[in-house]
């Protein structure tokens, strides 16, 4: 698992990175000398309607708040409560009782956030405030003095910077904040729409962390960076670093940028200077350029390295004496080249560094009360590398700069962009959004929102693209605004007017992205087709709507009653699922199709075993149909499954669930996303080989056998082929499929017959029909089904038996896991059918999570044996292996 080196130093290094900035209130100033930002580093937290004071007079150094919530540096106002335990997690989160517990009419009136801090001011030293995220509005006060109102500071991404110098005072100040009460369909804030129930105060507060910095006569903004790199080469690369300079003063300045460039392993690849000229009180964009010989390129994770430069300078002010007058923070970036095209079918097709990149990706969800955490932010991208993932797409939840800097050492691509519905996307020709439309006022939001997170994601490697809309495109003057905003922020990698075909303005041309679902339930041959939703053009959300958690994890947020509900009713609603005026509230399209391909369930484990294999079927199916089309006629460009992770414990729409537990749509993802692979397609009944590496350019063996459930061989084949990079081909068709009186099972082995690895091995249960779709009837999230498949004989398989043992093994990497082998032999004369490995730390007697397995859910033929590897923190002598199937009984093993 090659995906795991050194990541625990890389989490130590982002730790100490995010929190470099912070510094703990007390005598000592917060910041003390030119080029100083620091994050006020907490908050006392209060509601307005528990006090009496004004704000000039809240905002003053010495009143006493001992008696407010202390939080944390960033945070809305529900994440400072659980923060405080007024709320706990674990109660707000069982059953329905959030609906009962966070009476929403506490956050009907606004909230404040006061900090005091100490400054030692002098002469030629200049203040200011920085914002990165407040929702949605806010006051701000400084000692007593109202430093902006609520009537420009708007909208959750709307980043500003203001000039404190006139209102600091000599040691003690305080910093007033008053976020006011967030309306989903009025403020440009991060809503939820019907991914599941809004949180109690919708996102109100400091979401993101305000700074205070301090520079001398000049200061420079951050740098943003561009080079003429285009592909990959070992030909020098211009690099061109450009900031704004702002003279403070009432007086021009002669400024000279002093600073270096570092290789990535540490060492100065060259040193830049410049001297520029600045006017008295002008902000001045200028530009310094460098060349970097013989550069390391950076590529995304599953084709090469990350190698990252750092670039930090000096402004240095000339005068009587050379003074530094600002520093900029130490800023890492990578060489390498993104862009995209319309091909010929008015599809979109990204390229990285001149290679075609098939973008195989998930939608990502943040914490249902934007809490952040750096370290969950970490796993999730683990578990996407794990899986084969090569991109994250944003909608609208650009969250905090370090999942860019986590994305840059990792290597995972990052599609950004605005979200869907409500204001954001409240246009006139949009009669899907309810929210309020815009007016004259949303304009100056949308510029600060877009100025704001263009300059944050600039110079970041792992920046995909950005889409100006979600399911539909912003009107002209917002795009001439986004585009003028971008252009300003010297952004350089593509922008896409939306995540669909519905419509675009003239200036972003059409999208070439689809959004035609399904986001409901919709079989494993679907995706073979030609379409609404099917492998062809790029997906840029669409799934079956998969994601069942294991009984483990149901049981820590779902009551006795609800789980009885679960299988018992399949046409209930489910409170952890969509919100409640959702089409996705209830189960019934995923449970109907169940029901009759896997017969009912006679208990809550019985459903929850068969939900794990339609979603394990699902997601195979999904990434496999668009890897096969990777290079087709019309080729399939590109998938974001919807959704990758949830934001509370949620029943759908995941590939692993809110406790970080990998399940059935996980390793079906695993499976179909495989760098090399051989799958099967359930329309053609074909045999595909799939390589999505740069390189692999050799000869493969692949071996075809279909049984029936009780072993016997109904055909097999051996075929020898070669693969080609970036390409998908028919090797063979499937025979023997008509022998299947009732369900057969279908095992390929892509193996590399030089070394004798197995690269792929991949086991389906097929009947000898396919389901049937209703094409006509395709509605926007699924496709129905007039005649499904039956897999009811699997509930009357022959017993079978496994010899089991566990064994540590030696890392090859310092990943710092525990890691060791699982080896399954299948002892009978028929299959053992989909087996699940469970990891338990029996100390704890709860689930290992994260957890990384080579595989799970597997299949044996009679008399196969299997290894697995498996990978997790923790002590091996106390962990379980709990081992489970369709057709055996429950075994548990230690070492």
């Amino acid at each position: 698992m090659p995906m795991f080196k050194n990541m625990s130093k890389l989490y130590i290094a982002l730790t100490l990175s995010a929190g470099a900035c912070a510094v703990i209130t007390g005598p000592e100033p917060l910041v003390a000398s030119a080029g100083d930002i620091a994050a006020i580093p907490g908050w006392y937290l209060q509601s307005t309607t528990k006090v009496s004071d004004g704000m000039d007079a809240l905002s003053t150094p010495g009143k006493d708040v001992s008696s407010w919530y202390r939080v944390g540096a960033r945070g809305t106002v529900m994440a400072g409560l659980i923060e405080n335990r007024v709320y706990n997690e674990t109660d707000l989160f069982y059953s329905n009782n959030m609906e009962s517990i966070a009476d929403p009419s506490v956050f009907d009136a606004p909230w404040l956030y006061r900090e005091e801090f100490t400054l030692n001011p002098s002469s030629g030293q200049y203040f200011s405030l920085k914002t990165h995220g407040i929702t949605s509005k806010a006051d701000i006060y400084l000692n007593g003095v109202l430093i902006t109102s609520s009537e420009k500071h708007q909208g959750s991404y709307g980043g500003h910077q203001y000039g404190l110098t006139d209102h600091v005072n000599e040691g003690a100040n305080c910093l007033l904040i008053r976020a006011f009460p967030t309306n989903y369909l009025r403020d440009f804030a991060m809503g939820f729409v019907d991914w599941n129930p809004y949180p109690a105060d919708n996102g109100t507060g400091v979401w993101r962390r305000v700074e205070v910095s301090q520079t001398g006569a000049v200061s420079m903004s951050p740098f943003r960076v561009i080079t003429n790199f285009t592909q990959s080469n070992s030909e020098p690369v211009k690099v061109t670093f450009r900031t704004d300079l702002t003279d403070h003063e009432s007086s021009a300045h002669r400024v000279t940028i002093n600073g270096t460039v570092k290789g990535p392993d540490g060492s100065v690849a060259v040193k830049i200077s410049e001297t520029f000229d600045v006017n008295s009180k002008e902000t001045k964009t200028v530009s310094i350029n460098a060349t970097i010989r013989n550069p390391d390129i950076w590529w995304p994770a599953l084709w090469g390295e990350q190698p990252l430069y750092t670039v930090q300078a000096d402004a240095i002010t000339q005068k009587q004496q050379k003074f530094v007058s600002d520093t900029s923070s130490p800023q890492k970036f990578g060489i390498r080249h993104v862009s995209s095209k319309l091909n010929k079918f008015n599809d979109t097709e990204f390229f990285v560094n001149g290679e075609t990149f098939q973008v195989i990706g998930a939608g990502y969800g943040p914490d249902i009360f934007m809490r952040f955490d750096v370290d969950r932010v970490h796993k999730i991208f683990a578990y996407m590398l794990d899986m084969g993932l090569n991109t994250v797409r944003l909608e609208g939840k650009q969250e905090h700069p370090e999942l860019y800097e986590l994305a840059d050492k990792m290597g995972m691509m990052v599609l950004a962009g605005w979200e869907c519905c409500d204001k954001w996307e409240a246009w006139t020709y949009n009669n899907d959004a309810n929210g309020v439309k815009w007016g004259e006022s949303d304009y100056a939001v949308a510029k600060a929102s877009m100025l704001h997170e263009a300059e944050m994601m600039q110079s970041h490697a792992s920046m995909l693209g950005f889409l100006m809309g979600s399911d539909y495109w912003p009107n002209n003057e917002a795009t001439e605004i986004y585009l003028d905003a971008l252009k300003v922020m010297d952004w350089p990698n593509p922008i896409i007017a939306s995540a669909s075909k519905r419509g675009y303005p003239e200036a972003l041309g059409p999208s070439g992205m689809k959004m035609d679902g399904p986001y409901e339930w919709v079989p494993p041959n679907y995706w073979y087709n030609d379409q609404e939703g099917a492998a062809f053009s790029f997906g840029s959300e669409l799934g079956a709507g998969v994601g069942t958690p294991e009984i483990g994890s149901l049981k820590k947020f779902m009551s006795d009653a609800d789980l009885e509900t679960l299988w018992k009713e399949p046409d209930a609603n489910q409170y952890h699922m969509s919100r409640y005026d959702s089409q996705f509230y209830d189960r019934s399209i995923y449970n109907k199709a169940l029901f009759a391909r896997y017969g009912e369930p006679s208990s809550l484990e019985d459903y929850i075993t068969k939900s794990q294999m339609a979603d394990y079927e699902a997601t195979r199916a999904q990434y496999e149909g668009y890897a096969t089309q990777q290079n087709a006629t019309r080729p399939a460009t590109g998938v974001i499954y919807w959704m990758l992770n949830s934001a509370w414990p949620n029943l759908h729409w995941q590939l692993f669930d809110y406790y970080l537990s990998p399940m059935g749509a996980y390793f079906g993802t695993k499976v179909g996303a495989r760098m090399e692979h051989v799958a099967y397609d359930y329309e053609n009944e074909n045999i595909w080989l799939i390589n999505h590496s740069l390189e692999k350019n050799e000869n493969r063996h692949i071996k075809v056998d279909l049984i029936d459930t009780n072993g016997k061989a109904l055909s097999e084949a051996t075929v020898e082929s070669k693969t080609a990079p970036l390409s998908s081909k028919v090797v063979a068709s499937l025979e023997g499929i008509d022998e299947i009186k009732d369900v057969g099972l279908l095992r390929l082995t892509l193996t590399d017959p030089k070394s004798e690895t197995v690269l792929s091995r991949n086991v389906y249960w097929l009947s000898p029909t396919t389901d049937d779709l209703d094409w006509s009837e395709s509605d926007w999230y699924t496709t129905p089904v007039s005649k499904y498949v039956n897999f009811t004989k699997l509930e009357t398989l022959k017993a079978a038996s496994l010899k089991t043992s566990i064994h540590s093994l030696v890392s090859q990497t310092d990943d710092g896991l525990t890691h060791a082998e699982v080896l399954l032999e299948n002892k009978s004369a028929g299959p053992a059918v989909f087996i699940r490995l469970n990891a338990l730390n029996a100390l704890k007697n709860a689930e290992i999570a994260p957890i990384y397995w080579s595989d799970n859910y597997v299949t044996l033929w009679p008399n196969e044996w299997l290894r697995l590897t498996v990978a997790f923190e923790g002590d091996i002598q106390h962990t379980l292996i709990e081992i489970t199937g369709r057709n055996m009984e429950k075994v548990t093993i230690k070492v």
